[in-house]
């Protein structure tokens, strides 16, 4: 059985189609990462997926129980944070706990356990007295967490988790993920940052509400045709320019910082010894680059 599943997903507000035939399976203990620019759909697809939107087309399930008709035994097993700090910023942070400790039904010792539990799991010990409301981001979204696992779900829903915090906030927040996905917990995630999205078991690129990549990282970077070259340049566009003057033969070629960066066939690499080009690895992001140009049909590969 997979932790959650879709088949032919879809919403629409109005004559926009947020989400489109959408199909999913993810095993127990994965993190899932939904990779998409602002507007791609992710948000929408986890909102369907928690029972906060109904599909207009197709079903869905968390563990086995449907999105739309067993809303109530999927809240059980499930825990949602969402992309704003959605706590009450007068209460403290021992006091926000227990007020989601009592929402999930959690009494007696086994309330103060779970609660002490999230204080040492978050760092949050010595702050349990401080306001949520004075908290900087990085504090706020580990409470937020704290908050989402109280009562152990099984099922983990991130939406754009990270936003607004700093780069070490973001590090420790990602070491948590880990450790409970490495229990059990099944995770999925919204991001639009690469670097987070090579933390994920498997990921999905939405454009325009429609999945167009769905596999491990692994496997994605892997099936990338040719090689990858990169061309260092102040003026990258420039040189593309030039590239394509001259009708040097390519796979794709795109901008990539203060470089060019080529996917050629490996014959076609004399092509561009003239620039100096390097083989390099493929990032996740020249995966994603290369993939939305071929849906878009920009490519030749």
């Amino acid at each position: 059985m997979y932790a959650v599943e879709a088949v032919g997903l879809t919403r629409r507000f109005g004559s926009l189609t947020a989400v489109d035939h959408v199909d999913l399976a993810i095993k127990p203990g994965t993190i899932y990462g939904f990779l998409g620019s602002n507007g791609s759909g992710k948000s929408t697809m986890i909102r369907m997926l928690c029972g906060v939107l109904t599909p207009d087309e197709g079903k869905g399930s968390i563990l086995g129980h449907d999105i739309v008709m067993e809303q109530d035994k999927i809240r059980a097993q499930m825990g949602y944070m969402s992309q704003k700090f959605s706590l009450y910023p007068d209460l403290t942070v021992y006091e926000n706990l227990s007020f989601y400790a009592g929402m999930y039904s959690l009494k007696g010792n086994e309330k103060k356990e779970r609660i002490e539990a999230m204080l040492d799991m978050a760092d949050l010990s010595k702050r349990k007295r401080e306001l949520a409301g004075n908290l900087s981001g990085g504090w706020r979204q580990r409470l937020a967490l704290g908050c989402a696992i109280l009562h152990r779900p099984k099922v983990l829903f991130l939406d754009e988790p990270t936003g607004g915090v700093d780069p070490m906030a973001r590090r420790l927040f990602w070491d948590i993920v880990c450790e409970l996905a490495a229990a059990g917990t099944t995770i999925m995630v919204t991001t639009h940052l690469m670097d987070e999205a090579e933390r994920c078991d498997k990921v999905g690129f939405l454009f325009d509400g429609k999945l167009i990549v769905d596999d491990t990282i692994a496997n994605l970077k892997s099936t990338l045709p040719g090689i990858l070259l990169e061309i260092k340049s102040d003026e990258p566009l420039k040189l593309k320019k030039i590239i394509e003057k001259d009708r040097k033969p390519y796979i794709d070629m795109y901008p990539f910082g203060v470089a060019l960066h080529i996917l050629a066939d490996r014959n076609q690499l004399e092509e561009f010894t003239v620039f100096s080009p390097q083989i390099i690895r493929p990032t996740l992001e020249d995966v994603f680059v290369y993939y939305l140009r071929k849906f878009r049909g920009e490519v030749s590969g």
